[in-house]
């Protein structure tokens, strides 16, 4: 039968107390054999245990391939690699969920998160891709690409992106509200989403804790007039952990569950994470909601579970056998080509923020000691969203590793001041290891340290006190490498003013000892961008809640010089742009046009190079950002050696939301295509002139 009709079919055949226990997560019909998959994380690797216990209860952690966090994969700037990320991680759900031995998980995995890090004190920023919507939500739908698999009625697994919409402070979050106006919905905090479902294929998403203009996410009208109706997502819209009892504890919106369980459903939620069976009966019993209103949103549940092959007979499902049967082969997380991955990720994700005169890479053949100086230097820190890896490579063992017995590795933690001094004396060359922690080394709601962060807490400042200890070791060695391993940016202004050489990687990676490795001895010529801007200090920020961009926020609209741009990073050789050429000179209002752009390598070592286009407005009759991110396309150059990069410019991206007609709107201007390294370093532009206004409807 069709789809609608197995739907319906189904619906029919369910009791009234069979559809309200369908809105739970990992629900069961014993009396008609069905069992349909639960959630799991997977922000940076599937998660089946780490520190947040996402593991079965009363068993160990059942190991998965960990990644460095998405805050470095969105440094990549890599869409095949994050496509070949979600695919692995959509395989390892599988074979947990449906081998027989292991019988746990699901294959309705929460990641990506797509929300904007518009600001660095955000203590979630480790969860978010980078603050520009374009790089974000193209990122994400790489992911889901290959989370999902290339079949759009057969999924390897369901991406389910979080958070819905704008969840960007932590302190307050059960009750506060981002307030800004529809433009910015349309043009910034919503691209990503919209994105994931028109161009990615989700189907499943989780509405915030917060508000948005004063109404909680989890009942605003958005979700069916916008999400549903207009961008497609007739799939699953589920609470936030908890986020029921929110409603009337924190935001007061109802006296009771009862009525706020209605008025959810109403809303268009399917799915709760919350106690909610009992309210949601009353609310059915006293009329409050319908059984009409409970079969038009579980429709769209159940729609996304026909997609995971779970109404499915035997033989229909192409992805039934994984896990079932494995012909003696390896699991994923131990075959070889799932390590080779996280340390391709480990490698893209480094970005190499300072390197004078040559400092980095380190010369095997010169260098006779390094002292290693920093706390946890020796560990890999796992955060809240992590899984448990099968193995992880720390800074420390990865470095005598690639240093084969031929240089004198030395560390220290680096809580003894005299013995760090004293260490980086003796050494040819100091790496000091600084950051955060990414569970803040503390209980929940916990961060001692003021500059850390995660969840339910945002930072009270970006200044890194941990600095204090680089400056000893500088004083100690001149030759000094700061290795900043952060989940979040750093005003680190006199590091960049008085040290040779430093890099940024990300926690949590199971390769990242390995990764470090590989940059600092020369192995890999780092290429990794930043996603965020860095600015200079806390004078630079703006107030937390303000979440109006056109204040300053972001590089599309600061005026502030910041510490490091937008799509800033260095890399071991160096190169030249020759031109932007246009497929065309004119485009109008629905047309597209080809952006050419030849990048040569004029350095003596191969290389990635991340080329970036960004256009501006020259005619708007509306304020626009300064400049904005368009197209990107990392790519391989070698030595001596030249590659023209092509990337599509479409008219209707360069639209605007015109609030009053509640339309997308494309004008007859000049516009500037840019092209370079970096958001402040773009050598190369041509002009384009779009003559024909018009309506874009997508």
């Amino acid at each position: 039968m069709p789809d609608d009709q197995r739907i319906a079919d189904l619906l029919g055949r369910l009791s009234l107390d069979e559809k309200v226990n369908l809105m739970s997560d990992h629900p069961k019909i014993a009396r008609l054999n069905l069992v349909f998959s639960g959630q799991v994380e997977g922000l940076h690797g599937l998660a089946l245990g780490g520190p947040g216990g996402w593991g079965p209860k009363g068993r160990q952690p059942l190991p998965t391939t960990t990644f460095p966090q998405e805050k470095g994969l969105g440094n990549t700037w890599d869409v095949d690699l994050l496509k070949k990320i979600g695919a692995l991680e959509g395989q390892e759900a599988r074979y947990y969920y449906q081998n027989p031995v292991y019988d746990f998980g699901g294959v309705v995995v929460r990641a990506p998160n797509v929300d904007l890090s518009r600001d660095p004190r955000w203590g979630r920023t480790e969860e978010s891709m980078g603050e520009d919507p374009y790089l974000v939500g193209t990122l994400a739908v790489g992911f889901m690409h290959g989370l999902q698999g290339p079949d759009p009625k057969h999924w390897l697994a369901s991406s389910l992106m979080k958070h819905f919409l704008a969840n960007e402070n932590e302190n307050g979050r059960a009750s506060s509200s981002s307030d800004f106006d529809e433009r910015l919905f349309r043009e910034y905090y919503s691209v990503p989403f919209r994105m994931g479902f028109e161009e990615g294929g989700s189907r499943a998403v989780m509405a915030a804790y917060n508000s948005w203009n004063g109404t909680p996410m989890m009942i605003h009208p958005v979700l069916k007039d916008v999400m549903i109706k207009e961008w497609g997502n007739d799939g699953l819209i589920c609470t936030d952990g908890g986020a029921l009892g929110l409603l009337i504890t924190h935001h007061k919106t109802f006296p009771n569950k009862e009525q706020g369980s209605a008025a959810a459903v109403k809303a268009g939620i399917n799915h709760f994470l919350d106690r909610y069976k009992e309210d949601l009966t009353k609310a059915l019993k006293d009329g409050l909601v319908t059984e009409a209103d409970m079969d038009a949103a579980l429709k769209n549940l159940l729609r996304l579970y026909l997609r995971l092959g779970e109404m499915d007979p035997q033989g229909v499902d192409p992805y039934a056998k994984i896990g079932v049967e494995t012909d003696g082969s390896l699991p994923p997380w131990e075959q070889p080509a799932s390590r080779e991955l996280v340390r391709k990720a480990t490698d893209e994700s480094i970005v190499l923020l300072k390197n004078e005169n040559n400092t980095l890479p380190l010369d095997r053949a010169k260098v006779k000691t390094i002292a290693i100086i920093g706390p946890w230097a020796d560990t890999v820190l796992l955060d809240w969203y992590s899984g448990t890896p099968p193995y992880s490579v720390g800074i420390v063992d990865a470095m005598k590793e690639a240093a084969a017995g031929k240089i004198n590795i030395l560390f220290t933690d680096g809580s003894n001041a005299e013995e760090a001094k004293a260490f980086a004396k003796k050494a040819d060359v100091a790496i000091v290891v600084v950051g955060n922690h990414p569970t803040c080394n503390a209980g929940w709601d916990q961060c001692p340290v003021p500059s850390n962060g995660k969840e339910d807490v945002d930072r009270k400042t970006i200044a890194l006190e941990q600095e204090e200890l680089v400056k000893q070791v500088f004083a100690a060695n001149p030759h000094t490498v700061e290795v900043l391993r952060s989940s979040f940016p750093y005003a680190i202004t006199w590091s960049q003013q008085n040290l040779p050489a430093i890099v940024h990687m990300t926690h949590n990676s199971q390769e990242e000892g390995h990764g470090l490795a590989d940059v600092l001895f020369g192995d890999y010529s780092p290429a990794g961008r930043l996603n965020q801007t860095w600015p200079t200090g806390d004078a630079q920020l703006l107030p937390m809640m303000d979440y109006n961009l056109l204040h300053g926020r972001t590089y599309m609209y600061s005026k502030d010089k910041p510490l490091y741009a937008f799509g800033y990073g260095l890399s071991y050789t160096t190169f030249a742009y020759q031109g932007v050429l246009l497929s065309k000179q004119n485009v109008n209002a629905d047309g597209t046009v080809q952006v050419s752009v030849k990048v040569k390598n004029t350095g003596r070592r191969a290389s990635d190079e991340v080329v970036e286009m960004y256009v501006q407005h020259l005619g708007s009759k509306v304020e626009r950002p300064q400049i904005e991110l368009k197209g990107f396309k990392r790519v391989h150059v070698a030595a001596g050696a030249t590659e023209t990069v092509t990337l599509d410019l479409k008219a209707r991206d360069l639209a605007y939301w015109d609030a009053a007609a509640h339309e997308w709107r494309v004008e007859k201007e000049q516009v500037r295509v840019l092209a370079g390294g970096s958001s402040d370093k773009l050598p190369v532009q041509a002009t384009l002139d779009v003559d024909q206004a018009g309506e874009y409807k997508p």
